[in-house]
């Protein structure tokens, strides 16, 4: 039996360890046991507890309670209380998942106690290092003695890094496909029938709508970004006679209660406003949608996943393969850029081809054979 540490505090690392932990229940039971380590970071129950119940992800061992906070501060104290349980679990391995600042905490304390560290979604660059999620990436890959890619875009930005594309260096890379992909197909049954579903808790409209989500500090920590992106909402959802769904991140409504100058964008009647959903509710409104507006690395892919058009509100994106297909397009917080993507999507003959960008919904069955079968060597 061999014993994994797995380590995720955030909204999308509980989604992709539920796919893992899934195959780890269901395939392993008798050759890996998994202990699970929550640091706290996200501690909303609409960001966090919920997840854990419709997922089936089982609940923590530790929940750290570290909360949010400075980067440093933030990152010190998951690393001493990381470091407790690592040193009492003496676990094989280090599974983490993506790049936040969990990621980032987990694989120095890996790396520190000379414990194999695992990476999930490893190669993903965007080349702004202003960015604390591109650089939390490239220390966890570089410390990493197993990373799995979701992307050949990624396989690419590993090769230019010296990381060799074969089992024969010190650190193994493998394409893999993305778990996040295994999730949106298993959970898109259960998110059709699901009762009481977002809709009907909030009596919105279930077609002809544009999904909005956004909660990076470069959209939602200025009056006049935040104005101009709103203002835009709005005149989108007039100029193409659509609805908007807006769910609210924490981050997000903390933000926007400073401002009451915002009160009449957010009381107009195109704009339904409500708190953070699951990750079915989430699922289903971006079936729905005709359009998805995100500054979300997450939900910008289950758009590609579910088919729909998506206009990425940030200045550059670590998936660029989504650029390529023309289904995406980055346009910040720009209003005129976000108008005019919302035009060409939502008016223009424009034909997209969704290709199978992110692997065949089988990711979490090979990352688990690989990491079992490294285990059985060192």
């Amino acid at each position: 039996m061999k014993k994994l540490i797995t380590i995720i505090g955030a909204r999308p690392q509980f989604i992709k360890a539920a796919a893992i932990s899934r195959v780890i229940r269901e395939q392993y039971p008798d050759k890996i046991s998994e202990v699970l380590i929550h640091t706290g970071q996200h501690y909303d129950p609409n960001m966090s507890d919920v997840f854990f119940e419709e997922l089936n992800l089982p609940r923590e061992d530790y929940n750290l309670h570290i909360g949010s906070g400075n980067h440093g501060l933030q990152t010190g104290q998951m690393m001493i209380a990381i470091e407790e349980v690592v040193l009492k679990e003496k676990p094989d391995a280090l599974l983490l998942y993506g790049d936040t600042n969990s990621t980032l905490a987990g694989c120095l304390v890996g790396s520190k106690l000379h414990i194999p560290v695992i990476h999930v979604e490893a190669g993903v660059r965007s080349y702004n290092k202003k960015f604390p999620e591109e650089v939390n990436r490239i220390i966890c890959d570089h410390v990493s003695s197993l990373l799995f890619v979701p992307s050949d875009a990624g396989m690419e930005s590993l090769e230019k890094e010296g990381f060799q594309m074969d089992d024969s260096g010190t650190v193994r890379s493998y394409r893999c496909g993305d778990i996040m992909y295994d999730n949106s197909l298993y959970f898109r049954s259960k998110a059709k029938g699901m009762k009481n579903n977002v809709f009907d808790t909030y009596n919105l409209p279930k077609s002809n709508f544009i999904l909005v989500t956004m909660h990076r500090p470069s959209n939602v920590d200025r009056l006049e970004t935040l104005e101009s992106i709103l203002k835009a909402f709005i005149d989108v959802a007039e100029a193409h006679d659509k609805e908007v769904i807006f769910p609210m991140h924490p981050r997000t409504k903390h933000s926007i209660s400073k401002f009451p100058e915002l009160d009449a964008y957010l009381q107009n009647d195109r704009l339904h406003v409500i708190p953070s959903v699951s990750f079915l509710d989430i699922i289903l409104l971006q079936m729905g949608a005709d359009l998805v507006i995100t500054d979300s690395g997450g939900v910008q892919k289950e758009a590609y996943f579910v088919e729909k058009p998506c206009l990425i509100m940030l200045e550059e994106t670590p998936w660029v393969e989504l650029l390529d297909t023309g289904a995406a397009v980055l346009v910040g917080s720009d209003y005129e850029k976000i108008c005019s993507g919302a035009k060409k999507f939502l008016t223009e003959d424009t034909e997209l081809v969704f290709e199978k960008l992110y692997g065949d919904g089988k990711s979490s069955e090979f990352i688990c054979d690989k990491v079992y079968n490294y285990l059985l060597e060192i």
